[in-house]
């Protein structure tokens, strides 16, 4: 046995997420938890909603509601959501935690122990309109390097360009979008990334087994122009952690919080010490996932994210950690994602296009959107939802291949034997090819979801699913019946068989239908079958089964065209 931490990026407290989010991190890291547990490993999956900074006030103030009220609200939306998307979290925390608090405080005292954080005067934007200072995400305007006009003051989430608010082109006030804006001078706290760029980079070349896309970005980063950059971690806000170092004031930075991106990170090892105290846990027992003198050093620790993410996650986090000098577990594997965008355009929460959580559970069962978004999900390029595409994966896949299986051969089987598995007969060279077949194909897919190639396990299930339904029909055993009752029981008992072998393998992407071939078929679990022929004899003759309802329905053409209007405009 062997034990995997693992975090998705967390999502923003502001609003509900689309659909390219979740398959961008929460998805395939859910996945990934998943078929370790399966394979009988210990796993910690943590995943929070980061509630500071800007998303959280802006989005408060147009509910109408105190930032604290409105977070803990949509905190409960955000878990209820996960829940029935089958995300399996241990633990589904917050950035606003107690825990988070006093940990960033901790790590900001750290770093200014060794000298990486440096005060700075610097001058800022204040809106006249507003009243106060604007934080960088709080700035809107045209990006001067691909003109997108929706750029922040921090990134352009169209290019993913690194900027500052003055950077903007005819930039306004995302609070109240006055233009009357003046630049003042105001103090602030820095990270020395520069200092440590050297660590860094000695650090990522150790990782040659992480996908180009993670690597490219974080190079891209370091030496770029004048290279990796200090980068501010406070800011002019009422919400936030207040900036201390550890227990102590921090002279000249009162009625000042960190800034948004230097305390998301560090609740990855907050949400731990929050999943302990809800369970009635030590810290030593979550203190063993994070720390590497405490025994997380036998922890292989794996991150999921899209790939306007990685930059935190490959630098300014790890230089935290690094900074620090404390045992603090380090990432071993960064899995990130490009971006699914939506019939032609971009997802985007901030504008409110595409298909959200909520709507998508309104439509269908989480199952269909999980194995239309991991079987497509943006590993090596960007990847595009249609409706049209949707439509043919859903039905082609799990209606036409898995679902189609289970009901000709339990119907079948009702019909001629009953709801038991038939004796009589034997397998024969037909039944050992396949036995084969499918045991080099369960390797293969198991070294696939080893290797996080998400894409590429959703085919080889598939392909899996494909082969029971070519020995089915080249079986026939609707036709062998009629001639050899015994042969066509033996047939009929692989069959069977085949459904709680796909229910384990299935798990992973569809847990809800694989928990409703567990129950019909009367398994005992959903383990991982290691042996497929010894998987294939575990429901012996006279185990009673039921036939299940309807796997999945298709999606008609008339239902995917009122959907495509439907989500063509803008989420008020």
């Amino acid at each position: 046995m062997t034990r995997h931490l693992i975090t998705s990026a967390i999502p923003y407290i502001n609003g509900i997420k689309h659909l390219g989010n979740l398959v961008g991190s929460q998805l395939p890291a859910d996945l990934y938890a998943r078929y370790q547990r399966a394979r009988g490993h210990e796993v910690m999956f943590l995943c929070a909603t980061d509630e500071h900074g800007t998303p959280a006030e802006l989005a408060a103030a147009k509910a109408g509601k105190p930032v604290a009220e409105y977070c803990a609200e949509m905190h409960a939306v955000q878990a209820d959501i996960a829940q029935r998307f089958r995300l399996s979290f241990d633990h589904f925390g917050r950035s606003s935690s107690p825990q988070n608090h006093t940990l960033t405080q901790h790590f900001a005292g750290r770093l200014a122990e060794a000298g990486l954080i440096r005060e700075v005067s610097e001058k800022q934007v204040y809106s006249h309109a507003d009243a106060r200072f604007l934080p960088d995400r709080y700035i809107e305007g045209t990006c001067p390097n691909c003109g997108y006009d929706k750029a922040r003051g921090d990134q352009c989430e169209n290019c993913t360009k690194q900027l500052d608010p003055t950077d903007l082109i005819d930039p306004r006030s995302a609070i109240s979008g006055s233009t009357d804006l003046e630049v003042r001078e105001t103090k602030h706290l820095y990270l020395r990334q520069s200092a440590m760029r050297d660590q860094l980079d000695a650090w990522i070349d150790t990782k040659s087994d992480w996908p180009v896309l993670t690597t490219s970005i974080a190079k891209k980063w370091l030496h770029d122009g004048d290279g990796l950059q200090d980068r501010g971690i406070t800011r002019d806000l009422d919400w936030g952690i207040p900036v201390k170092k550890g227990d102590d004031a921090w002279t000249g930075m009162e009625g000042k919080v960190f800034y948004v991106w230097f305390d998301a990170p560090i609740e990855y090892i907050a949400c731990a010490g929050e999943w302990a105290e809800a369970n009635g846990k030590t810290d030593a027992d979550w203190e063993r996932w994070w720390r590497t003198d405490k025994g997380a050093e036998d922890v292989t620790y794996t991150q999921f994210m899209g790939k306007d993410n990685v930059p935190f996650h490959t630098l300014s986090f790890p230089a935290t950690i690094l900074g620090s000098g404390e045992p603090w577990k380090l990432v071993d594997y960064i899995k990130s994602f490009n971006y699914l965008n939506y019939d032609g355009g971009q997802f985007s929460t901030s504008q409110g296009r595409g298909v959200f959580m909520d709507q998508a559970l309104d439509i269908l069962p989480a199952d269909y959107w999980r194995w239309w978004l991991l079987s497509n999900c943006p590993e090596s390029s960007d990847a595009e939802f249609t409706w049209e595409n949707f439509q043919q994966g859903v039905n082609k896949d799990l209606a036409d291949v898995l679902g189609n299986f289970v009901s000709r051969i339990t119907k079948f089987c009702r019909s001629k034997f009953g709801e038991a598995v038939p004796e009589g007969g034997a397998w024969g060279a037909r039944e050992d090819a396949l036995i084969d077949d499918l045991q080099a194909r369960v390797t293969q897919y198991a070294a696939h979801m080893d290797a996080m190639e998400v894409r590429k396990s959703a085919q080889e299930l598939r392909a899996i699913w494909v082969a029971g339904n070519e020995y089915l029909q080249a079986a026939a055993p609707w036709s062998t019946f009629k001639e050899d009752p015994d042969a066509a029981a033996a047939q009929v008992r692989l069959g069977l068989n085949l459904i709680g072998l796909y229910a384990k393998l299935a798990a992973p992407f569809v847990p809800d239908a694989a928990q409703t071939l567990k129950d019909a078929m009367g398994l005992d679990s959903l383990n991982w079958p290691e042996d497929v022929r010894a998987a294939l004899s575990s429901m012996p003759a006279g185990h009673s089964f039921t036939v299940p309802d309807v796997l999945f329905a298709k999606i008609s053409d008339e239902d995917r065209d009122t959907w495509a209007v439907r989500f063509s405009g803008i989420r008020s």
